[in-house]
């Protein structure tokens, strides 16, 4: 099962921005592409995305530096070698390109092709990839985090809050996790509409709204909790994506909306407060990623009853959660593809995440394709979390929709576990 091809070209994202499509030829006709997604609020500490620059292509987003490299370097190196390496295969594409954030071949182009080998991998053993990534150890069906209203760099900044998310934590299996937030979305909807204020829809599928500060989603999103039949806290979770790297500039936090500037002590006891005010149970980027003192209280003082993710703060890169464990910045790990440029280290990353007794969670982009590789991986890997955005979208609903094909081809070996996974972290 030796690599005999790999040919490269220009997508579009759900953004209709470029982005690559890889397709990885076996020498026994067997084939398979990987498509790369991208991220609008990126880390400083990610991975490079090469785009070309040129104003005069697509207005600087094209990818053709990337696939020329996908062409004329990764190919001839990799061509020959076995298709079910895929460890050795990544750290030969890694070692190719010679930078500590793949800025040369450009991380899009690596990971294209790292994705493409492993559902070519998949393809040529008869396996499901979720089979082949998890080497049959692959069960557990994720609990879904879904944003209802989108913000921040997703949404033109109609909130400075980049999600507002529910988690179905009284659902018993995985079909009640989607007709419940199904609910809730529609709900939210309907009622922001009467009340005047929905504008659309953001990037990821969420209701794009109309607020006059950040912290009015809080009672909208608690009512169409309870309109659509269910209680805050018992059924239905909050869960926030900050993105406060975002908001921060070395010294302040600022609020555009409400109009505010926050010290570093304000925008802690800020944070604490919505935690006990409204029923969250998860926090994405509360923090900077360069504020480590305020990560480490809000662990200390809520991490035993909240879930707080790092993201921007680890960038799925090991060196990065392995500070944060040695440190006790957190009790959990966003894991983005994207964000470190290969299969083989996003596993890692996550193997690592649950050695250490925290929660991964697998997490789309909100330039997403129609690949649901990380439905795949999520389940491969056991991980117990997916966020993918909304429950609106065709790129977002093939990640939720994949899920469903995925337990049945599982059958009794599903297993769905919901909030009380939460007890790996919770005391």
């Amino acid at each position: 099962m030796k690599i005999s091809n790999i040919d490269a070209y220009q997508i579009y994202d759900s953004r209709g921005f470029p982005t690559l499509e890889v397709e990885v030829e076996l020498e026994n006709g067997v084939s398979a592409c990987g498509l790369v997604p991208s991220g609008a609020s990126t880390g400083q500490f990610e991975a490079l995305e090469l785009r070309d620059g040129d104003k005069t292509k697509f207005r600087g987003k094209s990818v053709y530096k990337a696939i020329t490299n996908v062409k004329e370097e990764i190919a001839p190196a990799l061509i020959g070698k076995s298709v079910f390496d895929q460890q050795k295969n990544d750290l030969l594409m890694i070692e190719l390109d010679g930078t500590e954030n793949k800025s040369r071949l450009g991380a899009n182009a690596i990971l294209g092709v790292s994705m493409a080998m492993a559902k070519a991998a998949a393809a040529a053993r008869g396996e499901a990839l979720f089979e082949y990534l998890g080497k049959g150890e692959g069960n557990l069906i994720p609990l879904n985090e879904i944003q209802i209203l989108g913000g921040g760099a997703h949404a033109g900044w109609a909130t400075d809050i980049q999600d507002y998310l529910v988690i179905a934590v009284g659902a018993k299996t995985y079909e009640e996790t989607l007709e419940m937030t199904h609910n809730i979305y529609h709900t939210a909807g309907e009622l922001m509409k009467k009340l005047g204020k929905c504008v659309g829809i953001a990037d990821e599928g969420g209701w794009w709204p109309d607020y006059k500060d950040n912290e009015e989603p809080f009672e909208v999103l608690m009512e169409a909790i309870k309109l659509a039949g269910y209680e805050p806290g018992k059924d239905v979770a909050i869960s926030l994506d900050i993105a406060a790297s975002d908001l921060y500039d070395g010294e302040h936090y600022r609020f555009k909306l409400d109009n505010k500037v926050f010290t570093r002590d304000e925008f802690y006891d800020l944070m604490s407060a919505w935690c006990k005010k409204y029923p969250i149970i998860s926090i994405e980027d509360p923090f900077a990623d360069t504020d480590f003192e305020n990560w480490k209280r809000l662990q200390a003082e809520l991490g035993h009853k909240v879930q707080i993710i790092g993201d921007d703060l680890f960038t799925t890169n090991i060196k990065r959660i392995e500070q944060g464990i040695d440190q006790g910045l957190a009790n959990s790990v966003l894991i983005k593809l994207n964000q470190i440029g290969s299969v083989s280290e996003t596993i890692d990353a996550i193997r690592l995440t649950q050695k250490a007794g925290w929660l991964p969670v697998v997490s789309a982009r909100s330039g997403e394709t129609e690949d649901a590789f990380i439905s795949h991986l999520a389940v491969a890997t056991n991980a117990g979390q997916l966020k993918v955005g909304s429950f609106a979208r065709s790129e977002r609903q093939v990640k939720w929709n994949e899920n469903l094909r995925i337990q049945r081809k599982l059958g009794d070996k599903a297993r769905f576990v919901g909030a009380a996974l939460y007890k790996t972290i919770f005391s």
